[in-house]
């Protein structure tokens, strides 16, 4: 069968493909990435504008036609924050409803991180031991950790790099003043669940999903995305810090011209920088591990499990204690033989 699941996000609506079989991993056969903009449309009252609004439904619609194309089964279309939290969301819905013939779904915060990290557990095992899961989106970041399949805690913070960059980040490039009450408000939300997230213990392993930390490992100095989701990908706290003095000075247009920065992103990637920076010195991260899979890949994960999971008849057989039996001794229940008396 042949899976896709669209994001609709605040920069794209992204296309993933995959040709699904339970116990596969979900690798893309085929990504379609169409350009929403939708940063750039959201108003202050918290509507996004007539453009805005055209542009996602066109990107929606060619989205859908490209599923047609390459023969899609089945599609998941949810819509990410920036839609979410739109004042007009229903509005912008039903038209992408009309146009398309699609109606998109939203996911929580809290289902985005849990997804997600479900994603990142799959793709490192039950050897990562607990792991911690960052994120950060263009409207909101997730934050998850746990040690099992399910995390023990998933949360979702409204700092996400795009609306951070419209609400603190005026001018291009931005000036001292405004980059020092983007500092503080970041510093003062993460204050909300830094003491939770020190007192549920030290992670063993800390991953980053996003755009925001790719292209932040990337102008770290990390591997391309053309070398592959194998090839190990880090990225440590000071080169965060090194980077964000260097981002403040350029202009969004210059910054697009860095490696690994595309230029849709350019001006929020300095608020990313900060966000991912405070995260990772609050909670005393030198270093994370740059995740390939994100919330597509667990949206997937989670079909593909609904998909295995069947009874599987497997010969169990119960313990019963026999009289006068101890502790040690406990036989065995004997399967009944088809054809003998019990």
């Amino acid at each position: 069968m042949r899976l896709g699941v669209l994001d609709i996000g605040s920069n794209s609506a992204q296309l993933q493909i995959v040709d699904v079989r339970a116990g596969a991993p979900p690798l893309p056969a085929h990504c379609v990435k169409e350009p929403t903009l939708l940063g750039e449309a959201i108003r202050p009252d918290g509507l996004i504008d007539e453009d805005g609004v055209r542009r996602v439904v066109r990107a929606v619609k060619d989205a859908v036609g490209a599923a047609y194309l390459h023969g899609v089964d089945q599609l998941y279309t949810f819509a990410t924050s920036a839609i979410r939290d739109a004042a007009n969301r229903e509005e912008i819905i039903d038209e992408i409803e009309r146009v398309a013939g699609i109606r998109p779904q939203f996911l929580s915060g809290q289902q985005e991180a849990r997804l997600t990290y479900f994603a990142a557990h799959r793709w490192y095992g039950w050897s990562a031991g607990r792991l911690l899961l960052l994120d950060i989106g263009g409207g909101s970041m997730e934050i998850a950790l746990g040690r099992d399949a399910e995390p023990e805690l998933a949360l979702s913070l409204p700092v996400g790099a795009g609306r951070l960059t419209r609400a603190f980040l005026h001018d291009d490039p931005p000036s001292r003043a405004q980059l020092r009450a983007l500092r503080k408000h970041v510093h003062d939300t993460l204050g909300e669940v830094v003491n939770r997230l020190r007192w549920e213990s030290v992670p063993q392993r800390v991953v980053a999903t996003s755009k925001t930390f790719k292209q932040l490992a990337r102008l770290a100095g990390a591997a391309s995305q053309r070398e592959g989701p194998f090839v190990t990908r880090m990225l440590h706290v000071r080169d965060v810090r090194e980077w964000i003095p260097r981002l403040a000075r350029l202009s969004a247009k210059e910054r697009g011209r860095l490696r690994g920065v595309s230029q849709p992103r350019a001006r929020q990637i300095l608020a990313g920088a900060v966000v991912a920076h405070a995260t990772m010195s609050a909670l005393g991260v030198e270093q994370v591990r740059i995740c390939p899979w994100a919330l597509r890949e667990g949206i997937m994960l989670q079909h593909l499990a609904a998909m295995s999971d069947q009874e599987v008849a497997l010969p169990l057989q119960p313990l019963v204690r026999l009289p006068g039996s101890t502790d040690a001794t406990v036989t065995p229940l004997r399967a009944e033989q088809p054809g003998r008396e019990p």
